[in-house]
């Protein structure tokens, strides 16, 4: 990974900030994360955390099922992932003139998504994480991914 011009660092409405764009498994490990800047999308950003999970558990390959916000409910995100066969757990945007219906069976299944924002609020316990002390987008994935492996030994 190259250290980004912007250092990962760029303004939102709380101020400078950088935004962890994470992956996790359904018990609610993390699989893998992109670090980008505070005021940036996530569609933009979703094949790279797609390509950072995949290699988090190569064997494994992708999951079946993916639970995402509305924030990823482009219909370029719900074209990959219906040509690799995945179901879709992204509620549509209430502003969308789509037909998509949600039915009860996505709905179950998107309760699930929870566990992306639990993963997030372990990942925060580190005083490091939630501050970022880092000045260098690397320095600060290292220790993204110092948290990451904690919460796995933990797990064990």
């Amino acid at each position: 990974m190259d250290e980004p011009q912007d250092h990962a660092l760029g303004l939102s409405r709380g101020g400078k900030g950088t935004k962890v764009h994470l992956a996790t498994e359904k018990r609610g490990l993390p699989l893998g994360f992109v670090l980008t800047t505070g005021e940036a999308h996530e569609a933009p950003i979703f094949l790279n955390l797609m390509e950072a999970a995949r290699a988090a558990r190569p064997r494994l390959g992708l999951p079946n099922r993916l639970a995402g916000d509305k924030a990823y409910a482009s219909q370029d995100i719900r074209g990959w992932l219906a040509r690799r066969r995945i179901d879709a757990l992204i509620p549509p945007k209430s502003n969308a003139s789509t037909t998509l219906r949600w039915t009860s069976d996505e709905k179950k299944g998107y309760r699930g998504r929870n566990v992306v924002e639990r993963c997030v609020g372990r990942l925060k316990e580190f005083r490091r994480i939630a501050t970022r002390y880092e000045k260098l987008a690397l320095n600060f994935a290292g220790m993204v991914t110092l948290a990451m492996i904690v919460i796995y030994l933990k797990a064990l």
